[in-house]
């Protein structure tokens, strides 16, 4: 019942999360609206305690989330700068955990250097979706953000099978050599990436025998696709390969086979409107969850620290500003050397880091924050070796590791905006000429199929349609697909236009729902009616609400 009520409160909060960032008289940031609700219901005078268990975290929270990453996309996209994201997901993960690594060893005297390497492994991969958090949708140019999107979806397997080496080493499981280490992260993201296509592909040939064999029944169909992340995850880390690289691959191959696309239409409108629901809660319980462990590891470093004889508190404080700039740092170099290398040897077919100004390397590089892999991959240190003796310098990894994650964020806040002042994000005017273009170019296509239907059915004496009837109705649809047309050679009149029509159609469409609760309320229709017509009536007003 515990357990039950803690969950309850969780969602709760997420929930209100949302509401409080919106009424706070200053602008804060939605994640970091959520630690700072854990870190307080977290305290002593609330006692909210939830025990993390890594393991149990990874499974829950990270495959649903990095699957819809992967969904949302396009392959093309990531194909097209898959040099890019190697780049920053795989080279750069590395250059991290070496120099980094050997820069903690070296900066904090308590830390050997395999647990060194570990704390660098964990703090390698960024976090999208914290990021997006901080600036807002839309903020950073879409040829900045859809290379730091891909570099989330990489960097948390690479980050985390570079922990995975360190803590073997540190156990003394493994031999490290580089030919061995080479071989197993190949084996690993190769593998990884195998099963999460092979499982999506299984997924949709089950999808198509239960349509056949149940119907299109739209509650089944949804809830196989929220399996298809954690089964993807969980037969990953059965067969030892990277269960996070196999719900990314899962969910960037859901699109790529169509079987979303071939899907029944009201499985299309369930799995999209439950998807939105978990990601937002899932994303709210994993900052939620970040600030509940907060007090606990305050406290434990500062009992920790106090019986070190060799570790003061304000140098761990220190070490954390230090370990942060030197990440900002290696970021910083490693972008501009990948501009330097496009604008010099890839002249021909160069990289998009060589239009980059020092403004945009700046925000990439400040754009790395730190979230939910990193707390996860931390947390999963072990607290004993092989031995029985304590992991070495395990709660200075954490506090750390902890710290770097916050500073990230707080730096996030503060210089993100700055940096992205004057700089335009999505654009908003291009984006609705080539949505307009779009509807035009569709409706022109539409228009001839209707003419040679109409045309058809003139000639078919099976039909028996009355001609003027048939020229009544396709002149009225053909007529509405003409002013798109049209409207593409004025845009901001076809744009009013449309917004005069939409308002026009929602004041009928609620005046249409208001007289159907009448007729209900009055015994004129069933309720089974009423169902049925409220529902279309809602379709049609969430597609108006869309358009605004």
């Amino acid at each position: 019942m515990e357990i039950f009520f803690t969950i309850l409160i969780m969602t709760l909060v997420v929930s209100l999360s949302g509401v409080a960032a919106r009424i706070i008289p200053f602008q804060i940031p939605l994640p970091l609206v959520q630690i700072a609700a854990g870190a307080l219901l977290a305290w002593p005078t609330f006692g909210l305690h939830v025990d993390f268990d890594p393991e149990l975290f990874l499974v829950l929270f990270i495959p649903p989330l990095l699957f819809a990453d992967g969904w949302k996309m396009p392959t093309s996209e990531f194909l097209q700068r898959g040099r890019e994201i190697i780049g920053l997901a795989l080279v750069l993960v590395l250059i991290t955990v070496v120099g980094i690594g050997y820069l903690i060893y070296w900066l904090v005297p308590g830390i050997p250097l395999i647990p060194a390497f570990a704390l660098a492994a964990v703090l390698s991969p960024t976090d999208a979706v914290a990021l997006s958090g901080i600036v807002g949708e839309g903020r950073i140019p879409k040829r900045i953000m859809a290379i730091l999107q891909g570099e989330a979806l990489m960097n948390d397997a690479s980050g985390l099978v570079s922990l995975k080496f360190a803590v073997a080493v540190a156990m003394g499981t493994m031999v490290f050599t580089v030919s061995g280490a080479t071989f197993e992260f190949a084996k690993v993201a190769i593998g990884g990436l195998l099963a999460g296509i092979v499982v999506c592909w299984l997924y949709g040939k089950s999808l198509r025998l239960f349509s056949r064999l149940s119907g299109d029944d739209p509650a089944t169909q949804t809830v196989l696709l929220l399996l298809l992340p954690f089964a993807s995850y969980l037969i990953a880390e059965h067969l030892g390969v990277s269960g996070i690289l196999a719900a990314v691959a899962a969910g960037m191959t859901i699109t790529r086979s169509g079987i979303i696309r071939q899907a029944p239409l009201a499985m299309r409108l369930r799995a999209n409107s439950v998807w939105q629901m978990l990601e937002f809660v899932f994303n709210g319980m994993v900052f939620l969850m970040l600030g509940l462990q907060l007090p606990g590891i305050l406290q434990t470093s500062i009992v920790e620290a106090k019986a070190d004889p060799n570790v003061e508190l304000w140098v761990l404080f220190t070490d954390i500003v230090l370990v942060y700039a030197a990440l900002m740092i290696v970021r910083f170099g490693w972008l501009w050397i990948m501009q330097r290398i496009s604008v010099r040897f890839l002249k021909k077919h160069p990289m998009e880091y060589s239009t980059y100004g020092i403004r945009e390397l700046l925000i990439a590089s400040f754009a790395g924050v730190r979230g939910a892999i990193t707390l996860a991959g931390v947390l999963s240190i072990p607290l004993y070796l092989s031995n029985g003796e304590v992991f070495p310098a395990r709660y200075e990894l954490v506090f750390i590791a902890t710290g770097v994650i916050l500073f990230s964020l707080f730096v996030g806040v503060i210089l993100l905006p700055v940096l992205l002042r004057g700089v335009e994000g999505i654009d908003k005017v291009g984006h609705r000429r080539e949505l307009q273009s779009a509807r035009a170019v569709m409706a022109g296509v539409a228009i001839e199929s209707l003419h040679k239907m109409e045309e058809r059915l003139m000639h078919d004496t099976e039909e028996n349609i009355d001609p003027e009837l048939l020229k009544e109705v396709s002149s009225r649809v053909v007529g509405n697909l003409r002013r798109r047309v049209d409207g593409n050679n004025d845009i901001d009149r076809a744009q009013f236009a449309e917004n005069l029509e939409r308002r026009f159609r929602l004041i009928a469409l609620r005046a249409e729902r208001a007289e159907l609760y009448h007729l209900r309320a009055t015994q004129q229709v069933s309720n089974e009616t009423m169902q049925q017509m409220l529902h279309d009536l809602d379709l049609l007003e969430a597609l108006l609400i869309e358009k605004e």
